[in-house]
């Protein structure tokens, strides 16, 4: 008679959780047990159950009928399938071999353009005469010490070796502004973004199997362009300033928003301030070296009356401006997964950016068109002569402009 199926699915559950603690015999063993116990159908119903043979059933019964002693391993030595590694004694180098070149970017490995996936790797070796499957490919690999890893940023390129001197001038310029209640702005540019229907990396929660609908290609809609947000983040304050530009992102635009958000904030936040301290990169529309950027706050010093005092990181070390990770970094969160359909969807999300610590941003749009200009060396040398005063450190890093009716 058969066993019945429910038998055999309770066998299951209890094979499930018992097999698992036992070696090879004790499991042959108690399968043989249950068998013997079930009677006529009883090997077929437990092979099922477990998911072994009834071949390994009934050589349990057989077994544990003999009545033989325990045995001081499951297998006589040398039993059991070789490992592939030592049945295939090239396999390992042949693995080596396209492995390392690959990672060194020589052109002649057969897998120089494609992904180091194990299966990649298992059909190259396959078709070099070393049988071996992806799993098993992985297994060496791991055995090898690789790992699956991505690309991690940490190449700023070549180093300066006055980086952490200038680390360091910052700080105490910046603790020295704010010990006496000046301004301290760390200012950029974020990376241009296309306005229209376009993916815009993330997630957002919506009704499952309801996705925003964009384009399959990010090619730019000629009417909406880009837009170049310009940043300013106040230290003192924890309070950001976003200009979203929808022309060129030049030096003009940069220290127009800059003197925008002195007119409506930092003057007010600041009534007694004579002094500006602004951190910029060294690149870009706010580089120490762009010529624009400094002839526009000399202009800026003069309308303003303030002494601005400018000081740059050193190249390859964007990522430790303060505006990177205090401002940006959180706008992008906020927007994540959602498509910048718009100027006012761009203007009104970056506006809405908050943080737990407080942090609170004002954005809005400025449509007017920056030219990028050329200054002559004739101007550079007026403006060196009469408003622009580099320090005695890395004066190409940090200088002054003082307004133009106080140019010493």
């Amino acid at each position: 008679m058969a066993v019945a199926a429910q038998v055999v699915e309770s066998m299951a559950g209890e094979f499930a959780v018992l097999l698992p603690h036992l070696d090879e015999r004790q499991r042959r063993l108690v399968l043989a047990a249950r068998a013997r116990a079930l009677g006529h159908g009883g090997i077929a119903a437990v092979a099922r159950a477990a998911g072994v043979s009834t071949q390994t059933v009934a050589a349990g019964v057989v077994e544990l009928e003999s009545g033989s002693a325990a045995l001081a391993r499951t297998r006589r030595p040398g039993a059991g399938r070789r490992p592939v590694a030592e049945s295939d004694p090239g396999l390992r180098a042949a693995l080596r071999a396209l492995v390392e070149p690959t990672r060194r970017g020589d052109p002649t490995s057969p897998l120089a353009w494609t992904t180091l996936s194990t299966r990649h790797l298992a059909g190259e070796l396959a078709s070099s005469g070393h049988a071996v499957s992806a799993r098993t490919v992985a297994k060496l690999l791991h055995e090898d010490g690789f790992s699956l890893q991505g690309n991690a940023k940490t190449l700023e390129g070549r180093q300066h070796p006055e980086r952490d001197a200038q680390f360091g001038h910052i700080n105490a310029t910046a603790i020295e502004f704010a010990a006496a209640g000046l301004p301290v702005i760390s200012v950029d540019t974020k990376k241009k973004e296309l306005v229209g229907d376009f993916k815009n990396g993330g997630r957002e929660w919506r009704p499952a199997g309801d996705p925003v609908k964009v384009r399959v290609h990010d090619f730019k809609d000629n009417e909406l362009g880009k837009v170049n947000p310009y940043g300013i983040y106040d230290l003192a304050t924890n309070t950001g300033w976003v200009t979203v530009g929808t022309d060129h992102d030049t030096a003009a635009f940069a220290v127009a928003t800059i003197g925008t958000w002195w007119d409506q904030v930092g003057r007010l936040a600041y009534p007694a301030a004579d002094r500006l301290l602004i951190t910029a990169d060294g690149g870009g529309s706010n580089g120490n070296r762009n010529r624009l950027w400094k002839t526009e706050l000399a202009a800026l010093a003069t309308r303003t009356g303030l002494r601005i005092q400018v000081t740059h990181l050193t190249p390859g070390t964007s990522k430790w401006n303060k505006i990177e990770h205090r401002l940006f970094s959180h706008i992008s969160m906020n927007w994540r997964g959602r498509p910048l359909t718009s100027h006012e969807v761009i203007v009104n999300t970056i506006g809405a950016t908050t943080t737990s610590t407080g942090l609170t941003v004002h954005a809005e749009l400025d449509t007017s068109t920056y030219p990028s200009i050329k200054i002559t060396d004739k101007q550079m040398r007026q403006l060196r002569a009469s408003q622009l005063h580099h320090d005695d450190f890395h004066g190409e890093w940090n200088y002054t402009i003082t307004p133009a009716q106080h140019a010493d």
